[in-house]
């Protein structure tokens, strides 16, 4: 069967999308159950207001500026552009998410891609799984390819010096959100600031793309293809944007994931606010590049 490419993937004659094996990854495994546990304690054993507005400042500014902006629409997508200062702190803000570096992003989001825009999509990248499976599949395991496609990822990125290190150290990194708030609050605003912050995102970055692969609104579908995205409604301030996944899928290249009335999209609002004060230039929109094949509005 004939698989089609993508940016960063490139199947070979050997290649088979559907063909693979489901492994525990032990160092994420075990990275999110601390972090469960550390949340946890914060609920009951360190309960606080300020602690909670710890959670609250940090898991914005790192999951909306950081994961939405920085990590997806700027570094993966390159919806937008910005000074490399600006670029780097966006992603750096985005690795303290908690959930991998930006190598480690960009294949895991631009594999689960080039997956769904094949004819057949294995249950794993397509969560097709029922909900269990699918949190224990995404948050505890890796799927690989018997015959993997060749990955790369563009030379300006992949070596360069900043991003090899914060790849190589992102787990460790927190430690730059740690000790200031240790120093500020003792153990009880890392716990909250930290644990609770990386454990909520991480559990909330699965719950969104598991139904935003399943049910919800949709505005366009891809035709011939097994896997489609659907909107979510109600999501947008909480999910900076990211729970317009019909859009997304019909638009992977547009900076505005919310692109009609009443799509709430915190996450473009602030790239234009970027833009507003000279330090975000050239973004995309839906209708700055060609449509994708076989794109359908839905009436």
């Amino acid at each position: 069967m004939h698989l089609h490419a993508t940016d960063r993937v490139f199947p070979n004659s050997l290649t088979n999308a559907a063909q693979g094996t489901i492994f525990w990854d032990a160092q994420k495994s075990i990275w999110l159950f601390v972090m469960i546990a550390g949340g946890t304690a914060a609920i009951i054993f360190t309960p606080s207001l300020s602690g909670f507005m710890v959670f609250l400042g940090t898991i914005v500014i790192t999951v909306c500026a950081g994961h939405s902006v920085g990590m997806h629409r700027l570094l993966i997508h390159k919806a937008f552009q910005t000074p490399k200062w600006l670029e780097y702190t966006l992603v750096w803000l985005g690795t303290l998410v908690g959930m991998a570096g930006p190598f480690g992003m960009i294949r895991a989001h631009d594999m689960r891609d080039w997956h769904q825009r094949q004819l057949i999509c294995p249950p794993h990248p397509s969560h097709a799984a029922g909900f269990w499976r699918d949190a224990w599949w995404q948050m505890h395991c890796r799927f690989d390819l018997d015959n993997p496609p060749h990955f790369q990822i563009e030379p300006e990125i992949a070596k360069d010096p900043i991003y090899c290190w914060m790849e190589r150290h992102w787990m460790v990194q927190q430690l730059a959100v740690a000790v200031p708030l240790f120093l500020l609050g003792g153990i009880g605003f890392v716990l909250w600031g930290v644990c609770l912050r990386v454990a909520i995102s991480l559990n909330g970055h699965w719950l969104v793309g598991h139904f935003a692969h399943k049910t919800g609104h949709q505005g366009w579908t891809i035709k011939g293809l097994p896997v489609q995205g659907f909107n979510l409604r109600g999501l947008g301030l909480v999910t900076f944007g990211e729970n317009w996944h019909s859009n997304h899928h019909a638009f992977p290249h547009s900076a505005q994931l919310g692109i009609e009335k009443g799509q709430l999209d915190p996450g473009y609002w602030f790239i234009k606010s970027l833009e507003a004060i000279g330090l975000a230039n050239t973004i995309l929109t839906p209708t700055d590049l060609p449509e994708r094949d076989g794109l359908t509005r839905v009436a």
